[in-house]
């Protein structure tokens, strides 16, 4: 057997093999829970900027734009800019490995991927940060709500002129907000490509964590996925592309990761 191939064999059984060992994951969800009581996700950077992610989940997305090579990340939410640095830094390294394998010269002024985030309250130190980095080059950011009608116009008129689209949801974790995210955004997803929602585990950690947020349990960004997923099956919708929008859990990913703050969160568009 080819020894790529039969690697790849291994790594899957190993996946199958964490899938099926209850006791495994009832013990990467304690460590979760037992981890959010110390806001562990606060306290990394990507490239200098605080990216208020797991590990785990900066390890899928990195993988996940690499599969899928879009030209256009979108994400609501920007905080302090990590995730947006994280992804432009994706895009950036695709620009060069295309330009390795043309042989052009890459021109990252001219490079077409880019990264837009859209945040109600953009922090004028974290604008300036994030504008500063030098990344910051292949960013765009929008002021406003995710879900108002003036920003969703901006969000497709971009969006139209991009061939390839991954949405990221990572705004305010209501579930009517998230729900209304998903039927806005979750169409601009391009086919084989992901519109992942995080922070559906709020869903399963103690709802005493979330007593000073209008989100917690059975009001939260996994409750709105599951919501939507039950319109697209009975109701169906359409993509911005016009075809039928479908989407699948990606479990794969959550099994591997064995700790991730986006469980049934992480939705291929097929």
């Amino acid at each position: 057997m080819d020894p790529i191939q039969e690697f790849r064999q291994q790594v899957a059984q190993n996946i199958a093999d964490i899938g099926r060992d209850e006791k495994f994951h009832e013990l990467s969800n304690t460590w979760l829970r037992e981890a959010s009581r110390y806001f562990y996700s606060y306290n990394f950077t990507w490239l200098g900027r605080p990216v208020i992610q797991v590990p785990q989940d900066l390890y899928a997305t990195q993988e996940l734009i690499w599969s899928v090579r879009p030209d256009l990340i979108i994400e609501t939410g920007i905080a302090h800019g990590g995730s947006l640095i994280m992804s432009a830094s994706m895009l950036a390294m695709l620009d060069y490995c295309d330009a390795m394998e043309s042989g052009a010269v890459l021109d990252v002024r001219k490079a077409p991927r880019r990264v837009l985030g859209i945040d109600i309250d953009i922090r004028d130190h974290n604008r300036k940060a994030i504008e500063a980095h030098p990344l910051g080059g292949k960013i765009s950011m929008i002021e406003g709500s995710s879900v108002a009608p003036d920003v969703i116009a901006q969000v497709k008129e971009i969006a139209r002129n991009h061939k390839r689209v991954m949405i990221f949801l990572d705004s305010n974790h209501t579930h009517d907000h998230v729900l209304e995210e998903l039927e806005l955004y979750a169409p601009l997803t391009t086919k084989g490509s992901y519109c992942v929602v995080w922070d559906t585990n709020v869903e399963d950690l103690p709802d005493e964590m979330w007593s000073n947020r209008p989100w917690g349990k059975g009001n939260n960004p996994k409750t709105a996925v599951w919501e939507y997923m039950r319109r697209l099956k009975e109701d169906g919708r359409r993509a911005e592309d016009g075809e039928a929008l479908m989407f699948d859990y990606d479990k794969t990913i959550e099994t591997k990761l064995a700790f991730t703050a986006a469980p049934d969160g992480f939705l291929k568009r097929i």
